[in-house]
């Protein structure tokens, strides 16, 4: 839309809404003393134009509602109304709640770390800040926040703003949370201390192999092109070209970053991605000849929380023959959104066109039903998210000729569902977060001893000969867990895994945590498989 139309749009506006408030108060006053024949006679005078209902509907609820209404959050509701119609991305935000909002992909802040959104008057968390106190302590993807300080937040009409006011606040200070789990009868309740949330996009990157490099993005910020391109760096002075690169659990941010990233392996010209709305004519953003991986060999691996930016980057390289996807079928969030800012500085990111990948693919998947349904199709691991089924998807092809799929989202090369292997003692375990629970409270119980050790190796092998797993065992039938023996040494090595990674995560960093968890990460080991094939 021409950005000067849009500059007079309040003021087209105004002018309807004056003309509006006199043709009101002109014929609609008043008619409560005619009768109804006459009523109708007198409005059937002047037929005033459909295009103003909207203007003439407020105007006429401010004068004669019954009750004193605050015009200013009427307005504000109709327009939440009106976006929720639209599709599941189009959202009006108040001025007050602009920067919350953005914090995420612009500076630090201080709170518990959780991406939420608010589903059926009900806060879901949709991802959770990895380094942060929440995923620390063991909240998941998926959960509904029920009580915050024993008061109830479900089903009250609770807004962003009130939800953010609750959950952000001083390092050091505590929040408790109730919480419902999926499959779970009971709530969960967590004690979380708020803690400055790290705010870097790259969480680590490091040689998982001699030859093997990993970089794990977790979300795509302002300053994701520059930390990717240190990362790369780093590891080609170790002489590393073979590059993992884990998007799974990253929900995406900005498309200019997804678009550099993916630069760095594509040669000049290669189409990345494009755009193209009712409004908006096709855009196509192509490859520059900057890039530093031009020779490397890539694997992404996404997972059913991989979205928007993470399928921009995932559907160029796999468009253009230029990697392998592995994993599970990512999210499907293609809607492209423009902010239009009010004169009070709150917003509307409305959704002007579609991304595309190379072959012409929409990743946006199918939304035409209740908001609910679009995101439980995620959250209970519907549509076709753990199961490679393209039986009714269309068929496109690669630069190459290889057949990929649409229907929305990004269907993985290699399709690895990490959560098919496992004994039931693991499912009800990680289901209450007892993993998560036990590893912060032993860091948390022995962190002056821990703390001693010099790096996370020495601590590892420490972890390593002690009885950690006998403990945990004894912590989880204290909680009410129950199991064979049998099925709690099918899922030894697992948990202990974890349980080695977090604790040393409550102590010493990320790259520690990752250097454990790659030993058994069932889709890491086969994108490790998958370089060793090419030799």
């Amino acid at each position: 839309m021409n950005k000067r139309i849009i500059f007079y749009i309040p003021i087209l506006i105004a002018v309807f809404f004056s003309a509006g408030l006199y043709l009101g108060k002109k014929y609609f006053t008043n008619n409560i003393s005619l009768t109804e024949n006459e009523a109708i006679a007198n409005f059937n005078q002047l037929l005033l134009p459909t295009n103003n209902k909207l203007q003439m509907l407020l105007y006429y609820i401010e004068q004669e509602y019954v009750d004193s209404l605050n015009k200013d959050s009427l307005i504000e509701k109709a327009i939440n109304s009106l976006l929720q119609n639209l599709d599941p991305h189009s959202v009006y935000i108040p001025a007050e709640e602009f920067n919350d909002m953005n914090d995420p992909l612009e500076g630090e802040f201080e709170g518990i770390g959780i991406e939420f959104s608010i589903q059926n008057d009900t806060i879901v968390v949709m991802n959770t800040i990895i380094g942060g106190p929440s995923e620390k302590i063991g909240l998941l993807a998926g959960d509904r926040i029920i009580k915050v300080n024993d008061s109830l937040v479900a089903g009250i009409g609770i807004t962003n703003q009130k939800v953010l006011k609750l959950l952000k606040g001083p390092k050091g200070t505590k929040v408790k949370l109730h919480i419902k789990r999926n499959f779970l009868n009971k709530l969960l309740t967590f004690t979380i201390t708020r803690d400055k949330i790290p705010m870097h996009s790259i969480d680590v990157a490091m040689s998982i192999t001699p030859i093997v490099g990993y970089i794990k993005i977790a979300r795509f910020a302002k300053t994701t092109p520059e930390e990717f391109r240190n990362a790369l760096q780093k590891l080609h002075q170790k002489n590393i070209h073979k590059i993992i690169v884990d998007v799974r659990g990253n929900g995406g941010g900005y498309m200019d970053a997804a678009i550099e990233v993916a630069d760095e392996f594509l040669d000049k010209d290669e189409l990345i991605v494009y755009t193209q709305g009712k409004a908006y004519p096709k855009k196509e953003y192509r490859a520059t000849e900057k890039g530093i991986a031009h020779s490397d060999d890539i694997v992404i691996l996404q997972d059913m929380f991989s979205a928007s930016a993470s399928e921009i980057l995932a559907g160029a390289i796999q468009d253009n023959d230029r990697g392998v996807i592995i994993g599970q079928r990512s999210f499907g969030k293609g809607l492209v959104q423009e902010p239009i800012f009010f004169s009070d500085r709150s917003s509307v990111r409305l959704t002007i066109a579609r991304y595309y990948t190379p072959s012409g693919r929409c990743i946006q998947r199918e939304y035409h039903r209740s908001l609910f349904e679009y995101y439980n199709d995620i959250l209970t691991q519907n549509d076709s998210i753990h199961k490679n089924d393209t039986a009714n998807a269309p068929v496109y092809t690669t630069k190459k000729g290889r057949k990929v799929y649409g229907n929305g989202g990004i269907y993985p090369d290699i399709f690895v569902n990490s959560y098919d292997t496992q004994s039931e003692y693991f499912y009800k375990t990680a289901s209450q977060s007892l993993i998560y629970q036990f590893a912060f409270q032993f860091a948390d119980k022995n962190r002056t001893k821990l703390q001693q050790f010099k790096n996370w190796n020495d601590l590892d092998n420490y972890l390593i000969k002690i009885p950690l797993y006998d403990d945990f065992v004894a912590f989880t039938s204290k909680n009410g867990i129950t199991a064979s023996k049998n099925e709690i040494e099918k899922s030894k090595n697992i948990i202990l895994n974890q349980l080695r990674a977090y604790i040393i995560r409550n102590i010493f960093n990320d790259e520690g945590f990752y250097a454990i968890t790659v030993e058994i990460d069932p889709v890491i080991q086969k994108a490790i498989q998958y370089f060793n094939s090419k030799k």
